[in-house]
């Protein structure tokens, strides 16, 4: 079973909390950096993080809700989530990760549903470290979310690594003609990517926590994709 711990970091003038979980057996590792969705590091975040250690990565999950009071209801805290913080978090998880000696420094990707879909994709866009982004239903990227950064899609051609992305097709946040838009604004580009759109599916279908939307048959069929790319592009 992997090893998991919690750790904080300092960001600006407070803390960070991470959840990491690392892989069996002597290191360094490739890692990934585990953007959280709108519920935060909760069970489904760190089941993320701990499915990726057992597949031999070091997964990294910040907290990007360390500004917000801890009793706070996530649905409030996200309305307060800034992309210029959010880059200074994801900057800093990053610089952590490349100072241990479990991780290859050179080997980091990052991952993340719903929301932290669109922080894979914000992270590809703002930090050259990254050398593959995996997104997962990942909706707003064509928007900004505060007035002081512009939508991530307006950042593609900073983006400097491969990306897997996977969908559902009765989702509206991204909808299938969001996708395509993400899509041709990467060919325009020439960055390599992948798109899977699954037919049953909506949003949220890989959180096993939530019965309404998950869908097993098309999560598991993500994660048999989505490791080998991380394996493919990490080197692991």
């Amino acid at each position: 079973m992997p090893t998991t711990r919690e750790n904080t970091i300092p960001v600006g003038q407070g803390r960070m909390s991470i959840f990491i979980a690392e892989p069996n057996g002597a290191g360094p590792h490739p890692a990934v950096l585990v953007a959280h969705h709108r519920d935060g590091v909760d069970e489904f975040t760190r089941r993320v993080a701990t499915r990726l250690a057992e597949a031999g990565f070091v997964a990294a999950a910040p907290n990007l809700y360390h500004r917000r009071p801890d009793d706070e209801d996530r649905m409030e805290s996200r309305k307060f989530i800034d992309d210029v913080e959010t880059v200074t978090d994801l900057n800093a998880t990053v610089t952590y990760l490349q100072s241990q000696k479990s991780v290859r420094p050179d080997a980091i990707g990052i991952i993340g549903h719903c929301m932290g879909g669109r922080t894979s994709f914000l992270g590809a866009a703002s930090n050259p470290a990254f050398k593959c982004s995996v997104i997962l239903y990942g909706g707003g990227i064509l928007e900004p979310r505060q007035k002081t950064a512009p939508a991530p899609i307006t950042l593609t051609k900073n983006i400097r690594c491969p990306i897997a992305g996977f969908f559902g097709k009765e989702d509206q946040n991204p909808s299938p003609e969001h996708v395509a838009k993400i899509s041709e604004e990467l060919k325009k580009y020439e960055i390599r990517h992948d798109f899977r759109i699954y037919d049953g599916a909506g949003h949220a279908f890989q959180n096993f926590s939530n019965p309404k939307s998950y869908r097993e048959q098309q999560a598991e069929d993500a994660w048999s994709r989505l490791v080998p790319f991380l394996r493919a592009e990490l080197g692991r």
